[in-house]
């Protein structure tokens, strides 16, 4: 199945090179550029993309304000969003995420880097390692404000908390396994069924969920 991807940055140039580079995959496709966020939400929703390939700071309305309306909690039909940005981690990254983005890449990342970006996150996975992902909440979690619950409040098991404390802390899906003495099998089993409870698309939202209701420190 060809990836629908719709670039948005407002410098022409990387604008350019992204769609060049992408457009020579056999299983992507371009179907909109543009350099605003506004303009990505209006195009969006005409040529309804798989993945938005984002800039942050962008002119008329930024790459936060426009991957909140693209995929932000109450969107109807959320459109999965790829972050780029000049900056490693810093704060505007962590907002996009916090607005319903999937991933991010820095926009000197490789161009495999990029298409390997585009593709995990169109199946549905998130594109920061684990490591990378407790490394950009982790710096930030001082601006959530926690609203702590119990395991009582929680719709999830007390297995399933703990697997979602061992994701917001690090780890893969195999030393999840290793530490828990299961299978990775069962380790994706777990995962899927946290995601689905919460209404979380995939790992970077569950781990922004755990820091948000005071599940680690």
């Amino acid at each position: 199945m060809t990836v629908r991807v719709l670039v948005c940055d407002d410098q022409a140039l990387i604008r350019t090179g992204f769609a060049t580079i992408i457009d020579a995959q056999p299983d992507l496709e371009v179907v909109g550029e543009c350099g605003d966020g506004r303009a990505a939400v209006e195009l969006a929703a005409q040529v309804n993309p798989d993945v938005v390939v984002m800039d942050v700071r962008m002119p008329i309305l930024d790459g936060i304000e426009a991957t909140r309306l693209l995929a932000g909690d109450g969107v109807e039909n959320p459109v999965k969003v790829l972050v780029v940005t000049t900056f490693n981690l810093d704060e505007y990254v962590y907002e996009a995420l916090r607005a319903g983005a999937s991933g991010f890449l820095l926009k000197d990342a490789p161009p495999a880097q990029l298409l390997n970006g585009i593709r995990t996150v169109a199946s549905g996975a998130a594109l920061l390692a684990p490591e990378v992902t407790r490394q950009l909440v982790g710096r930030y979690a001082d601006r959530i404000r926690p609203a702590r619950i119990t395991p009582a409040d929680s719709p999830l098991t007390p297995r399933e908390l703990e697997v979602l404390r061992l994701i917001a802390d690090g780890l893969s899906n195999t030393e999840i396994a290793a530490a828990l003495v299961i299978s990775q099998e069962t380790v994706k089993t777990y995962v899927s069924r946290i995601l689905a409870k919460l209404g979380l698309r995939d790992r970077v939202q569950a781990v922004v969920h755990a820091y948000r209701h005071g599940l680690v420190s």
